[in-house]
């Protein structure tokens, strides 16, 4: 990408436990050691956050947080694409549509949905968590919600893979009636 300059070494981390790095995430080498215990999440969204201020600052011209928008919200997301581990296959590719391709192929490594859309989530909050309004939140803006559910889509039909939305545990009603009694044993003498 043009208006970044790559003089600030970014580092890819991943934090997944199955074969899509669904879960990779994006950190700042130069990121310090937390003074208090933290999170994992809490961790890596400071990360994300130094992450994001760097490339703002290295962007040209430089661009400050109160004028950044959805637009380069969009940007960023697209920088990080080249630091991506999961092959996303082409419509010409023979294996567009195959979850577990049998051979390789030139297809590019991009960014997976579930680590943007992790990112963003993350990067959301901490922004509000920052000062920043709900309402001016550039990680909340529509183009970056239509942005994930089109590269959501895509990624879907080309590796062959369902991103179903997980269903909500729902816990058990309150109040309930009490069960009845559990049928009394005979006594250990009958037949």
């Amino acid at each position: 990408m043009d208006s970044f300059e790559n003089s600030n070494h970014l580092e890819i981390t991943s934090n997944s436990n199955n074969n899509n790095n669904n879960n990779s995430n994006i950190a700042s080498s130069s990121s310090s050691s937390p003074s208090t215990t933290s999170s994992r999440y809490e961790n890596q969204k400071r990360r994300d956050w130094n992450t994001f201020g760097q490339y703002l600052k290295n962007h040209r011209p430089p661009l400050s947080l109160s004028r950044c928008s959805g637009a380069h919200v969009l940007e960023f997301l697209r920088y990080l694409d080249q630091f991506g581990k999961t092959k996303i296959h082409t419509p010409i590719c023979p294996f567009y549509g195959h979850p577990n391709p049998p051979a390789p192929c030139p297809c590019p490594l991009r960014q997976a949905w579930g680590s943007l859309d992790a990112l963003i989530g993350r990067l959301r909050a901490a922004y509000e968590e920052n000062g920043g309004k709900p309402e001016t939140n550039p990680f909340g803006a529509r183009a970056v919600r239509l942005y994930l559910r089109e590269v959501r889509d895509l990624q879907s039909k080309a590796r062959g893979v369902s991103y179903e939305k997980k269903k909500r545990k729902r816990p058990p009603p309150s109040h309930q009636l009490p069960s009845p009694p559990p049928p009394a044993l005979p006594p250990s003498g009958e037949t």
